[in-house]
């Protein structure tokens, strides 16, 4: 796991990817870590959420989080597709503060994403280009149990990008009402793969 000193080299991939970094202050950089562990239904991705404040200094902060369906929606599929699985990239403007489900306040996908479809319930993830769609699939942001820290994902992610600690989740709301009530309810969420930043640490 990417710890906070490894920030330089989270930057150094989202640049080389020509991806767009915020640099107003208070403006949220939400950045999804995806590890590829052949490992399933655990949190072993993580979501890096940084951005400049008052004076110009770089503030981060990094959760444990997933960025990959639960076991239980690999195996009972929502969409007859296969389960989505949130493709790499970056998604401009595409999430708002909204209600998750209509149960709670959470970045909620307002614009297209792209998606993997996995459909053979073989109980690993599949990232196969040929299944490649984009539309409007509620890929949102959240948190999993409300009230502790769970160790597996189960029902908590048919695709979404699920953060595993709740107070980690508060604090993302924190910082995006902030940045909400500066620059509007449009937030980007970029999703990049480990190996493109541990490229720089080797």
């Amino acid at each position: 796991m990417l710890t906070l000193n490894d920030f330089g080299y989270i930057r150094r991939a989202i640049f080389d990817k020509k991806y767009k970094e915020f640099t107003r202050p208070n403006e949220l950089n939400i950045i999804g870590i995806r590890y590829n562990n052949k490992t399933i239904n655990i949190f072993d991705d993580q979501i890096c959420v940084f951005y400049l404040d008052d004076n110009l200094n770089y503030n981060i902060h990094l959760f444990k989080a997933t960025t990959k369906p639960g076991l239980y929606w690999l195996r009972n599929l929502l969409n007859p597709k296969g389960t989505a699985i949130l493709k790499e990239g970056q998604y401009l403007d595409a999430y708002e503060i909204a209600y998750h489900r209509g149960k709670y306040l959470a970045l909620c996908q307002r614009l297209p994403v792209e998606v993997y479809r996995d459909k053979n319930r073989d109980d690993k993830i599949d990232y196969d280009k040929k299944t490649i769609e984009k539309g409007l699939f509620g890929i949102n942001i959240h948190r999993a149990n409300a009230l502790s820290v769970i160790t597996t994902i189960d029902k908590y992610s048919a695709g979404c990008q699920v953060i595993q600690d709740p107070d980690d989740f508060r604090v993302l709301l924190v910082l995006a009402n902030r940045h909400k009530n500066l620059y509007g309810n449009k937030f980007t969420y970029t999703l990049i793969n480990s190996e493109d930043i541990s490229t720089y640490k080797n």
